[in-house]
């Protein structure tokens, strides 16, 4: 007499762990592909700057965004309508701002000088969380969070000490604030995600407020240009790349390890470290590497101890955040 076959519910333990990992693969590919998208959106940015203002990148950049999701949507048979229009603001407000002052200083900047002061994010979001704890009352600061930030910004000195002129320093800045709004911007869509929104409809959102914002911004700087082939090519290239690679980066997040998804994310400045000498002649300093290289160890270890506290309290977030990257 031949047994039963197994009912799925008991399906071998094997077959699940392969999935599992054909997933996680999956995820790390996706994330790789996603930091080179980006990186390769920071060299059309840098280009597109010849011919227009960061205001006007950032308008075309969102308007692309906005005509893909909304026909991605349809496709779906998903509703853009929201319950929560006042969160999609505020996110909105933040992540645009972040992404108006990274583009601002990729045209100011060596291509990875940009891309790693942007990438300081997670060392702020280390700082919130240690600044969090002090305003609560909290009598213990976590040391290791506090050594993650301050080896993040003797990064930070590192990086811009031998890259940025007298005249670069304007851009330096700027580009440092955006990786403050990028880490606001991130837990902003976190409370999103825990609201029930999904990615496609806060990415919509985001992009339909670059396409407003960039467009009042590119009327205080120098106005709409005309376009060549040439520019208006690499302006679809920059909101084809950026909503392309977000897609890739969600769906990473959705189904790999967070803190593996967070450090293949910083492969995204070894790619503008590459575009920077190739394609730009830009030179690699020594010290401004090893900052880099500090800063990237600094983020990882934040994310990673962030996750640890995170998971004490609630389940992982899976929703990345919106700013490139």
């Amino acid at each position: 007499m031949t047994s039963p076959d197994p009912s799925p519910g008991h399906a071998p333990s094997a077959g699940r762990r392969a999935g599992r990992r054909a997933a996680l693969t999956s995820a790390s590919a996706l994330m790789v592909a996603a930091a080179f998208l980006f990186a390769t959106m920071g060299v059309c940015v840098k280009l597109a700057s010849a011919y227009y203002g960061s205001g006007e990148i950032v308008m075309y950049r969102g308007l692309v965004g906005v005509l893909v999701l909304a026909v991605l949507a349809h496709a779906r048979g998903e509703t853009l309508r929201t319950r929560v229009p006042g969160m999609h603001l505020w996110r909105a407000i933040v992540g645009v701002s972040a992404l108006s002052l990274w583009f601002y200083s990729i045209s100011g900047l060596p291509l990875p000088t940009a891309m790693t002061l942007n990438y300081m994010s997670s060392v702020w979001m280390a700082l919130f969380l240690i600044g969090g704890g002090i305003l609560a009352g909290g009598s213990r600061i976590d040391g290791r969070l506090m050594a993650s930030v301050l080896a993040g910004f003797a990064g930070v000195a590192m990086v811009l000490r031998p890259t940025i002129e007298a005249q670069q320093l304007w851009h330096g800045l700027l580009g440092l604030l955006s990786g403050v709004l990028s880490a606001m911007a991130y837990l902003q869509v976190t409370a999103l995600g825990r609201v029930g929104e999904p990615e496609s409809r806060v990415v919509f959102y985001f992009s339909l407020g670059g396409l407003v914002a960039g467009a009042v911004l590119s009327q205080f700087t120098g106005g709409l240009h005309t376009h060549t082939w040439r520019s208006a090519a690499l302006l679809l290239a920059v909101g084809g790349l950026a909503t392309v690679a977000q897609l890739m980066m969600t769906r990473a997040y959705a189904t790999g390890r967070p803190l593996v998804n967070a450090s293949l994310q910083y492969l995204g400045i070894a790619f503008a470290f590459v575009y920077g000498v190739l394609l730009f002649g830009e030179p690699v300093h020594l010290v401004a590497l090893g900052g880099t290289l500090l800063i990237v160890a600094a983020g990882i270890a934040a994310a990673s101890l962030r996750q640890d506290n995170q998971a004490r309290v609630r389940p992982a977030e899976t929703l990345p955040p919106d700013i490139e990257p």
